[in-house]
């Protein structure tokens, strides 16, 4: 409901006369006392229409919640199962059509084999003329017509290797759908450290120089142990981590990793991959008591992985300056970014470091060298800028060397200034950044960052920061106030 300010001399938005109005202060638009009333008449009719709504969509959501075979997405499943069934149902028809037809030929034809085999012999006895080879081969006219009516050689089942169906998979993606945090948005500059922070060591309760995190729907952390050359499982509230992958040294065999650089978890195959930059490969790893990874893709200068929601993988290749999309069975990728050689022309990449997918499979490239981040949207010869590239600073249009990244629903980006010790956010279209995190000084103060690396947002707007120097990280909550 609108509410009066002072009284003033203005003209009325409604009869265009100069009166005492007062001015709404929803609208702030000034009314004459006529027409205020209306005004409020108006908008109490609209809170009345927005109220029955609600109570239409509670009665949807009860039906919803009654039956749930009715949502949307279930019933996309079910019209897929159906259409699937009747498409195997025809084939398999069809199939067996063939099969009776060719049989009843087959049948006429035999018989009258049979009937000519029979007056043979009926002619053979009267005549009493046969010999030994005469017998012989008759049994052999027998014998293959009663093999080829128990399985006919000219007619077979051949499958193809093409599925009869198109698969059906539901992907369930956590990066994509980050909440729209708005503009006026804020966090509680004092972060609380939840991983880490007991100083460097592979004990279960340290971290060595943390590369990059990914944050599980669950809320559990899996965080890469760059030094210690593991990856390390940190649920929430918990003291200590848990090695789930590597933490054998550092070395080549499928049981160890050397510096791994990130890490993403695949709920389709309930595995991680893993981009182990020190052997040049990237790797998957069983998530349910994994003893030793599988190489995916090799020889290659990995950094940064994400996975879309048709399940394609990207990669940073830090040293040919481009991002690659591959899939199972791939040799060597698709070419998705960059590729042109080390540059800064927005058709190429200096050192590509972090990689981000959105819903519409556009990637959110940190261009470290280029000390940028640059949106390169699905089959894009070129990307455009959409953070920095005012060359490397601490002014709100510049970054330095940025390395995480990810981007909410409505496009704004958050980033890691590495080198100035803080995190960014760059609204959708705007030439310029505001500072989220900051404190000057590169220390360990619960309010400050060394060489912060990567960062994550959780379904609720609250903020983890990957602080490398300091070997932790960091949780920054949603200022509530």
């Amino acid at each position: 409901m609108a509410t009066a300010a002072a009284t003033v001399k203005a003209r009325c938005v409604t009869c265009g006369k100069d009166r005492n109005t007062v001015r709404c202060d929803g609208c702030s638009q000034p009314f004459c006392y006529n027409h205020l009333g209306d005004h409020r008449q108006e908008l109490s009719k609209q809170l009345d229409e927005i109220e029955v709504n609600r109570d239409l969509f509670r009665q949807t959501l009860t039906e919803q919640s009654a039956k749930p075979a009715n949502l949307t997405l279930i019933k996309q499943i079910n019209q897929w199962e159906q259409d699937s069934i009747a498409k195997i149902r025809q084939t398999a028809n069809e199939a067996r059509q063939t099969i009776l037809q060719h049989n009843m030929k087959y049948l006429t034809e035999t018989e009258i084999k049979l009937n000519t085999l029979t007056k043979q012999l009926r002619e053979i006895r009267v005549e009493n003329d046969f010999v030994e080879a005469d017998l012989q081969r008759w049994k052999t006219q027998l014998t293959q017509m009663n093999n080829e009516l128990d399985k006919p050689s000219d007619i077979t089942i051949q499958q193809s290797l093409t599925p009869l169906i198109t698969t059906i998979r539901v992907n369930v993606s956590v990066t994509p759908h980050l909440p729209n945090l708005g503009m006026d948005r804020k966090w509680i500059q004092k972060g609380i450290t939840v991983a880490g922070g007991s100083g460097q060591g592979n004990k279960n309760n340290q971290l060595s120089k943390p590369y990059t995190l990914y944050i599980d729907e669950d809320e559990t952390i899996y965080i890469v142990d760059f030094n210690n050359h593991r990856i390390v499982e940190w649920k929430r509230g918990a003291s200590n981590g848990q090695i789930v992958a590597g933490g054998n040294g550092a070395g080549y065999q499928d049981n160890q990793l050397n510096h791994p650089t990130s890490v993403i978890v695949d709920k389709v195959n309930d595995c991680f991959i893993i981009s182990d930059n020190g052997n040049q490969r990237v790797i998957r790893w069983p998530r349910q008591n994994g003893t030793s990874g599988q190489t995916i893709i090799s020889n290659i200068a990995c950094i940064g992985l994400t996975v879309d929601t048709e399940g394609h993988l990207y990669v940073c290749d830090n040293d040919k300056h481009e991002v690659r999309r591959w899939k199972v069975g791939d040799k060597d990728g698709i070419l998705v970014a960059g590729g042109n050689g080390q540059g800064n022309r927005l058709d190429q990449l200096n050192t590509p470091w972090s990689i981000f997918v959105d819903g519409e499979n556009s990637l959110y490239i940190s261009d470290r060298e280029n000390h940028r981040v640059m949106k390169w949207m699905k089959d894009a010869k070129e990307g455009i800028v959409v953070a920095g590239g005012e060359g490397a600073g601490n002014g709100l249009t510049q970054l330095y060397c940025p390395q995480g990244v990810v981007v909410d629903q409505v496009g704004n980006v958050y980033v890691v200034d590495s080198g100035n010790y803080r995190i960014m956010r760059w609204c959708k279209h705007a030439t310029q950044g505001s500072i989220i995190v900051d404190d000057i000084r590169s220390r360990a103060e619960a309010n400050q960052l060394q060489n912060p690396l990567d960062l994550s947002i959780d379904r609720q707007g609250n903020l983890y920061v990957l602080d490398y120097g300091n070997h932790r990280l960091q949780n920054f909550n949603i200022d509530s106030t």
